[in-house]
């Protein structure tokens, strides 16, 4: 795992079309942004492992 210090308005880039910048930091919260294509699956990752519980189970997830 790559650890990294940002600041607020800072970002990191993944893959040259993927952004993620420091929206806001208040107190132990940070609010980050996601840029990224359309065709890039962004998911909180609860949403993810339910996704992905449904896939398992031979359910048709719903696209949000």
């Amino acid at each position: 795992m790559l650890v990294l210090s940002r600041k607020k308005n800072e970002s990191i880039v993944i893959n040259n079309d993927i952004r993620i910048v420091v929206v806001e930091i208040r107190g132990d919260k940070v609010r980050l942004g996601v840029e990224a294509p359309r065709e890039v699956p962004v998911h909180r990752r609860e949403v993810y492992d339910a996704i992905q519980r449904s896939l398992e189970a031979g359910d048709t997830p719903v696209e949000s």
